[in-house]
């Protein structure tokens, strides 16, 4: 008898974690389809007004490196409260303003516009892949998360490094780098949220918007340097 009702106890328990595992998720995947709207007004913005391309190359890096990191900790100061999911927007507009210049580059071929429609489609078919391939892997992928956090941050700082010297080859190799390393980030971070080591949805959408805009960003510019048009 009390096995029976341990037995009952812990299916239970399961069927309510399971539960709040799948309403992090889908919670997460609304907040991260919202993000979508500022960045899209941020980068209409840059765009339109030439704010990022009228500032130099190091005067554009100071303003990128304080803005996101002191809108990514206000985002994690606040993600308990409704707050948290204001400050996540107005990290994603301003994610979109810094994005304006490669945006302003690659319109400025002739298939510009066909170009980044490409990067969008080819962004959300890597996202479609690997929220597919989180719900069908059975291992625990947590041992990924150190070496990609360290290979992200190498890559940071050889992007930074890279401002200074421009390099070409280091350039098209950090591209191809951060493709694959975000890739991979995307898919351990919805698998967090689906082995529930992941219970806030506002740092989860923070994390693989992350995933997102870093793929973006890298494969349109792969596309504008193999790809671009001059008229």
């Amino acid at each position: 008898m009390n096995e029976t009702l341990q037995t009952q106890l812990n299916a239970s328990l399961g069927q309510g974690l399971a539960a709040e595992r799948q309403r992090v998720l889908r919670n997460t995947y609304w907040l991260l389809a919202l993000s979508m709207v500022p960045t899209v007004l941020g980068a209409w913005v840059g765009v339109s007004t030439g704010l990022m391309a009228s500032m130099g190359t190091g005067m554009s890096l100071i303003v990128f490196m304080a803005g996101a990191f002191g809108l990514m900790m206000l985002v994690e100061k606040t993600k308990n409260s409704s707050t948290g999911v204001y400050a996540l927007l107005a990290f994603t507009f301003f994610m979109g303003l810094m994005l304006s210049r490669l945006l302003a580059a690659v319109l400025g071929f002739k298939n510009g516009s066909s170009l980044i429609m490409t990067a969008f489609g080819g962004t959300g078919a890597i996202f479609f892949a690997m929220a597919s391939l989180a719900t069908v892997i059975k291992r625990d992928l947590s041992s990924m998360g150190k070496f990609l956090f360290v290979g992200a941050i190498i890559m940071l700082v050889a992007g930074v490094v890279n401002v200074f010297l421009q390099s070409s080859a280091l350039m098209l190799t950090l591209l191809v780098l951060s493709m694959a390393v975000f890739s991979a980030f995307m898919l351990y971070d919805i698998k967090r949220v689906l082995d529930g080591g992941e219970t806030n949805y506002i740092s989860a959408t923070l994390a693989i918007y992350l995933d997102l805009y870093n793929v973006f960003q890298s494969l349109l510019s792969l596309l504008g340097i193999f790809g671009g048009e001059r008229d």
